[in-house]
């Protein structure tokens, strides 16, 4: 599977985020029997990010085509019309691109702060247009000067991959007027300078947020897959597939968390899949967030700190993770010092356990996992506060393949469990996430050379917020992809007679309300995009 993989990939809250499509009734189409030149332009089932109804005020941050691997450089200018403390800040993208192209990767920074990370589809012979939306009020520290822009997605143009990829990047500000009030933001937004950080020194809060992404066409691209070096699999790593997303502050581990298993739009050796519905996170992907507080007595000295992210399983020395990374930092405006102390830290060792079992059907068993609490507090202004923060991993897969990998198939479930416990000014606050994340699929090459690829993704999350023993929010999300779709190996492009379908239904209940839609396809024809709680 992973030189098949290789040749294709090389080439929650309600508003987070969304790839607009069409609307929510659909006119009957006759469906084709196979893929054409041509389909409906991608679009996933999740919400539209809403938007307050105040004057806006709209900026262009970038409007560029990308041939190869040189960024896009340029300056931005925050707009007068809309002041300078706005209820919502709304990241838009436009992409078109035609002919022929892989699934590429690619980022938008600010002032260095990346604010968008995203991989782009991959384009029928008459062109497609999507359009992705993004909640970035939080970044509006950053938003309030002027700045440089700076934009990449990697490409590769030629006679064969002829796919030039045009995008237009704009920002849309709403006004904090009459009812609406301005959002409340982060103080500072500070870029994670290589290793470097230097907090401002009355910081009471403050959070890391990560853009951890496996990537770059090698077997990182998809680690989920890989085997201990005893195996007899094509795609190698030391220890398997168990990956940790770790963060530290001067050589101390401060965060943990399970990496969401992205799928890219050529993603299990089968493009069919995914050219109307991407799977989950596809064209956002979403940070994961460490809440440092409990280290802010630490970090608040004025003095320069290290502070280090890496992915525990990537063999020593080996490339093919991009960890950017941003720190949030809420400030205490009655201290000019915030004092405070780490006051636990206590982690389990971290488990990785493979057991390979050879046979006519190879099958390697995994399960991983770790444990880490630390806590601390500061005294601020307005008392002492103190935070707790606990998190568990728990990794369990079967991979099962033959000798030819002409079969090869994934189980596998991710639990990170996170817990943060505030406790000061009132009583204690406890907000509790539990995320799962789980792929269940196979690809099968029949002696006909059809290859076919049924696959499952969910991304599921459990969120609750408790104060005095009541529960005063919670919010249960389940995005769920299945496709099924077959093409011929070997021939011509017009000669693969590809077949597919594919649905997502993004569902999220919870105290703000309810939100539910579903979509379908056939061979690139929409055929059901329904919406109702």
């Amino acid at each position: 599977m992973k030189s098949k993989i290789t040749s294709m990939l090389a080439g929650l809250v309600l508003a987070a985020g969304s790839v607009l499509g069409a609307s929510p009734a659909v006119a009957a189409e006759p469906v084709p029997p196979e893929f054409g030149t041509d389909w409906h332009d991608p679009l996933t089932a999740a919400p539209p990010v809403a938007k307050p109804p105040t004057r806006s005020c709209q900026v262009t941050v970038a409007e560029t085509q990308f041939r190869n691997f040189t960024p896009y450089r340029g300056s931005y200018t925050p707009p007068e019309e809309c002041g300078d403390r706005w209820s919502k800040v709304v990241l838009r993208l436009d992409g078109k691109v035609k002919g022929r192209q892989f699934d590429r990767l690619g980022y938008l920074r600010i002032g260095g702060v990346e604010m968008f990370r995203t991989s782009t589809p991959e384009p029928s012979v008459d062109g497609i247009n999507w359009s992705v939306e993004k909640d970035v009020t939080h970044y509006s520290d950053t938003l309030r000067r002027g700045q440089g822009v700076d934009m990449l997605i990697g490409n590769v143009v030629n006679e064969t991959y002829t796919g030039v990829i045009d995008v237009k990047v704009t920002l849309t500000f709403y006004a904090a007027e009459g009812r609406t009030k301005p959002a409340a933001t982060p103080d500072k937004v500070i870029p994670l300078d290589g290793a470097r950080l230097t907090t401002p020194r009355n910081s009471e809060r403050i959070v890391a947020e990560v853009y951890a992404t496996g990537s770059g066409g090698g077997c990182e691209e998809f680690w989920y897959l890989t085997v201990p070096d005893s195996a007899p699999y094509s795609c190698k790593a030391d220890n398997g597939p168990y990956r940790e997303v770790q963060i530290k502050v001067d050589g101390q581990l401060a965060g943990i968390a399970a990496p969401f298993p992205n799928v890219w739009t050529g993603g299990w050796s089968n493009p069919f899949l995914w050219y109307v519905v991407p799977a989950p996170r596809a064209f956002d992907v979403k940070p994961i967030e460490y809440d440092l507080t409990p280290f802010a007595g630490i970090l608040n000295d004025g003095r320069e700190h290290r502070v280090e992210v890496s992915v525990a399983g990537l063999p020593a020395g080996q490339s093919g993770w991009n960890t950017p990374a941003n720190v949030l930092v809420w400030q205490d405006e009655g201290s000019e010092h915030v004092t405070g102390a780490l006051t636990k830290h206590d982690q389990s060792d971290l488990s990785n356990s493979t057991t390979v079992t050879p046979g006519s059907l190879n099958r390697l068993d995994t399960k991983g996992g770790h444990r880490l609490t630390v806590a601390g507090y500061v005294d601020t202004s307005h008392g002492r506060v103190e935070t707790t923060v606990s998190r568990t991993l728990a990794n369990t897969s079967v991979h099962r393949w033959t000798e030819d990998e002409n079969t090869d198939g994934l189980t596998s479930r991710w639990d990170d469990d996170e817990t943060v416990t505030v406790d000061g000014r009132g009583p204690a606050r406890v907000a509790h996430t539990h995320r799962v994340y789980t792929m269940d699929g196979e690809i099968t090459i029949g002696t006909d050379n059809r290859l076919r690829t049924v696959l499952t993704l969910g991304d599921r999350a459990d969120t609750s917020v408790v104060r005095a023993g009541k529960r005063i929010s919670w919010s249960r999300l389940d995005d769920t992809y299945t496709g099924d779709a077959a093409w011929t190996l070997g021939v011509p492009r017009d000669q693969r007679h590809a077949a597919g379908t594919s649905s997502e239904r993004y569902r999220l209940d919870g105290s703000e309300g309810c939100y539910d839609r579903t979509l379908r396809t056939e061979q690139g024809t929409l055929t059901e995009d329904r919406t109702g709680c």
